[in-house]
């Protein structure tokens, strides 16, 4: 007797991908473990879900002078006019941001 297929563990590959980002820079030295969950205990009684992982390593990265608040900001921006800029069902890519 065969059982159901387990569900998928992400919802989407944006989910899968902060989730590699965010093991990645820890296994390069970036922070700890206990700096992680610290950092997520930020945000008190919120979900912990992967928009909040994207904003909490976007928020590390930012502290430890690995980008800064405007750089984040241009990329969301630039991210955002991609997205516009893109015909539904297609994946959004930075190169199809037309600028400011």
């Amino acid at each position: 007797m065969s059982r159901p297929p387990d569900p998928p563990v992400f919802a989407a590959p944006w989910e899968a991908q902060t989730f590699a980002l965010v093991v990645s820079l820890h296994d390069a030295g970036l922070f700890t473990w206990s700096d992680w969950a610290q950092a997520l205990g930020r945000h008190g009684e919120r979900t912990a879900d992967y928009a909040l992982w994207l904003e909490t390593i976007e928020a590390l990265i930012a502290e430890r002078g690995l980008t800064s608040e405007a750089a984040l900001e241009a990329r969301r921006a630039a991210f955002a006019r991609a997205a516009a800029a893109t015909p539904h069902g297609q994946p959004i890519l930075l190169e199809n941001d037309p600028g400011p």
